[in-house]
């Protein structure tokens, strides 16, 4: 089948599957109204024997680890999300701080801004294998993009059996200790460059969160550490300037995460994750997807992570990337959110492979399934060359953006079509 039928017969087929899937009303928010300003999804650790480096945990037991976040909009009160997922043990946290950063790739926090975190009124708390927890809210004055230190003191012989690992950001182990409200950052001495447990900052204020879920390029692999370049970053910047600060653009990518199929390397698949990471974010009102061509280009991956992740060989389809989008947009749907449908950016693709991108993107921008497109691809590409990034925005390995790339994501982001409230709302 030549490349324009396959594009036509999947455009087709993505319509006909989508006739049922109105939308209906979204669930009704808790008390207060929370919406998160930072979160970040997280992934199973993976238990093998030999490990390359990039895949051993740090020992956290008895220590405190302190993380750098950067919220998105502002608050007056926040509340943290921690979670145990992917534990087989008891999370057990024995003390927790938030404070204002010195700077976001330092582990010292301003004096006199430490706040206690407690969990029904009290400072620890454990969290049962698969669970997670709300923190009791916190009276703090959050301001967007100023970054937060969250402490957490580790009861002995934790262990870390999950996280976020391309964080984009250095955080930070002490040496052994509750040093959880320590403005000196002595203690804090050993680095690394993921999140763990914490996977939600909301604050209570009338306002609304954009969700991005996806894989490495909306993680933002490959761009500048400690500086917030990824496409989410600038979009949340860049609705700030156009009148929209009410409204919080959050990140729920996870490098090499494909849509339909999970892997202990790379984290559950979209389909299975879509909910927990996406439709239950405090606020969440849209979300853009941006997914699959790690489905399409997986053969390739397990030789270059060094671990046997995956079966390589199993078959993918445009046909079943569609049907993949069409069981978000009916989730999404179901609860009342508007998702858009954001295309594949070139990764320089074998031929058979690039035709298959093709199709899912053709099909993308014409079967209207989605309540919108963000056509990334078109943005991306060489107009000579539509296979491959332009080299400005080739971060070096022909797959993720660099930072001028991720910049130009943002822009091609059509923010006056996604029924955002375009106005300050401001906070309570």
């Amino acid at each position: 089948m030549n490349l324009r039928v396959l594009s036509a017969v999947a455009a087709a087929t993505l319509s006909a599957l989508l006739l049922s899937s109105a939308p209906a009303s979204a669930d009704e928010a808790p008390s207060g109204h929370w919406v998160s300003a930072w979160s970040t999804a997280l992934q199973q650790i993976p238990q093998r024997a030999e490990l390359p480096a990039l895949y051993r945990a740090p020992e956290i037991g008895g220590r405190t680890v302190r993380q750098i976040v950067y919220p998105a909009i502002d608050g007056k009160q926040l509340r943290l999300r921690f979670s145990n997922v992917y534990g087989t043990e008891p999370l057990v946290i024995d003390g927790a701080q938030v404070a204002r950063a010195v700077s976001g790739n330092a582990a010292g926090t301003r004096a006199g801004t430490s706040r206690p975190v407690t969990f029904g009124g009290k400072s620890s708390v454990t969290i049962a294998p698969g669970g997670q927890i709300d923190s009791d809210p916190v009276a703090f004055n959050v301001a967007a993009y100023q970054p937060l230190a969250v402490s957490t003191y580790m009861a002995a012989g934790q262990k870390l059996a999950a996280w976020h690992r391309v964080a984009s950001q250095v955080n930070y182990i002490s040496t052994p200790g509750n040093h959880s409200a320590d403005p000196d950052a002595s203690a804090f001495r050993t680095r690394f460059t993921q999140f763990v447990w914490l996977t939600s900052v909301a604050v209570d204020t009338p306002a609304q969160t954009l969700v991005a879920i996806g894989d490495s390029i909306t993680d933002g692999m490959r761009s500048t550490p400690n500086a917030n370049r990824r496409w989410t970053d600038a979009l949340a910047r860049r609705l700030t300037q156009n009148g929209m600060e009410g409204t919080s653009v959050v990140n729920a990518g996870i490098s090499g995460n494909r849509l339909l199929s999970p892997s202990p390397c790379y984290g559950d698949a979209v389909l299975s994750r879509f909910d927990r990471d996406a439709l239950r974010q405090p606020g969440v009102r849209s979300v853009i997807v941006l997914i699959g061509i790690n489905d399409i280009n997986f053969p390739s991956m397990p030789a270059r992570a060094g671990l046997d992740c995956d079966d390589p060989h199993t078959p993918v389809t445009a046909d079943s990337l569609l049907r993949g989008y069409q069981r978000l947009i009916a989730q999404a749907h179901q609860r009342g959110v508007k998702i858009y449908g954001a295309t594949l950016t070139p990764a320089a693709l074998p031929p058979d492979r690039e035709a298959i991108r093709t199709a899912v993107n053709n099909s993308i921008r014409s079967s209207h399934a989605f309540d919108g497109v963000v056509d990334f691809d078109r943005a991306l590409r060489d107009p000579d060359h539509p296979d491959k990034l332009q080299r400005r925005y080739d971060s070096g390995d022909h797959i993720h953006p660099s930072d001028a790339g991720y910049a130009a994501m943002s822009e091609a982001v059509p923010i006056d079509e996604m029924g955002l409230t375009r106005h300050s709302i401001g906070t309570k």
